[in-house]
């Protein structure tokens, strides 16, 4: 099977581009007459140009609005292939319209819709497509695509908070950052000539003499520190691409002081939201396990998962195997097992995504509080240190000359 770029126009006239997967260009010419359409030009291309692993992002506004259109199409009758190309046609995201196109023609193809997005995770994430399949396999596809634009829509929202939080440290960062710049870069260095006589007798203050010398070397050195910085970056980027070093840094923000609670808190309420909704539409417990522990974010905790899941077997409760994941809090545990006491377990596992959110937020925020303060009393300090370096000499000076 090869991919086939095309141009083509319907009955009313209407021209369309895009791609579909065939054996041949007479195989491509005959699907796209089989939708209605007349082909033009139909040349062969490469499938996954515009939308595969290096490709842009959707936002998740678009993502969520796709999600729910679709199922609204497929609850009202309208066949997939249908559905797809409705979608594909109305789209204003050029990245989303192109992986539609090429999504349509591969389910053309018998191709099923989970296998069909799988190659593109840039625009469907590895959860979306685990629920999409576990949709077609349970017979539910217009339920689970609900599902999931409603969980995007609940993760973006959450997104959003956590900007919003981090804004203004982020803003007081940058701000201090520009300060200090500005200080040993411009102001120190006009200070130097005023302390020469001081620095030949000796009398210089070991934190002027430092400040000099960080002036002197940032100014001189300019392209060093640059060069510093960009090979931080790539290794940095190189370290976190590789396996262990993302599990390194999983661990890190699990146990980060303050922030690593908070940062667990929302990872277990993606994992109980998911796992919640795949139970509610029928989904087996081990599966669903499969499914959900994909969407805690954090490969750390996705392992610890996977090995309570394995405990897992017919007739076992779910609230045992996951009572020995470190990981997972006590009152958590708790619940699950009432839950399960009371056969409710579904309703009680989004009730807790709902606790864990709340409780997530309102510690994101009391973590914000605490972190304004601190921070601007670090760029208080660092400030007072500099203005001390300079004015000491000065002040000096001034008592030598009495």
């Amino acid at each position: 099977m090869a991919e086939f770029n095309y141009q083509a126009i319907d009955s009313a006239g209407k021209r369309s581009a895009g791609s579909v997967t065939a054996g041949t260009d007479r195989e491509a010419a005959a699907m796209l007459d089989s939708q209605g359409l007349y082909p033009i030009a139909i040349v062969p291309g490469k499938a996954g140009v515009a939308t595969g692993r290096g490709g842009k992002k959707v936002r998740a506004s678009i993502m969520t609005r796709f999600y729910s259109q679709l199922s609204d199409l497929l609850r009202t009758g309208v066949p997939m292939l249908r559905a797809l190309d409705i979608l594909e046609r109305q789209s204003t995201n050029l990245t989303l319209k192109a992986c539609l196109t090429e999504i349509r023609g591969k389910v053309a193809n018998g191709v099923t819709l989970a296998d069909a997005m799988k190659p593109y995770p840039n625009v469907f994430n590895e959860l979306s497509v685990s629920m999409v399949k576990a949709g077609q396999e349970g017979g539910f596809m217009e339920d689970v695509l609900k599902r999931i634009a409603d969980f995007t829509e609940k993760a973006d929202d959450l997104k959003g908070k956590v900007i919003g939080a981090l804004a203004y440290p982020v803003f007081l960062s940058i701000t201090g950052v520009v300060v200090l710049a500005i200080l040993i870069l411009g102001f120190v260095p006009r200070f130097e000539p005023i302390f020469a006589k001081l620095k030949e007798k000796g009398e210089l203050p070991g934190l002027t003499i430092g400040l000099l010398g960080v002036s002197h070397f940032a100014l001189d050195y300019w392209y060093i520190l640059i060069g510093m910085g960009a090979l931080s970056w790539f290794g940095w980027k190189a370290w976190t691409s590789s396996e262990s070093g993302r599990s390194t840094l999983d661990t890190i923000r699990l146990k980060f002081p303050g922030a690593g609670r908070i940062y667990l808190d929302l990872a277990l309420s993606r994992f109980t939201r998911v796992l919640g909704t795949l139970l509610k539409n029928g989904i087996p417990i081990l599966q669903s396990l499969q499914i959900a522990k994909d969407s805690t974010g954090n490969r750390v905790l996705t392992a610890a998962i996977q090995k309570s899941a394995e405990n897992i077997t017919a007739g076992n409760k779910l609230a045992a195997p996951l009572a020995e994941c470190k990981y997972i809090p006590r009152d958590v545990v708790e619940m699950i097992s009432i839950a399960e006491e009371s056969n409710s377990l579904e309703t009680v596992l989004v009730d807790i995504s709902e606790s864990l959110e709340k409780r997530s937020t309102r510690q994101l925020e009391l973590f914000v509080k605490l972190l304004e303060p601190v921070m601007l009393l670090v760029m208080a300090v660092i400030t007072l240190l500099v203005v001390a370096g300079l004015l000491l000499p000065v002040f000096k000076m001034s008592s030598a000359v009495k």
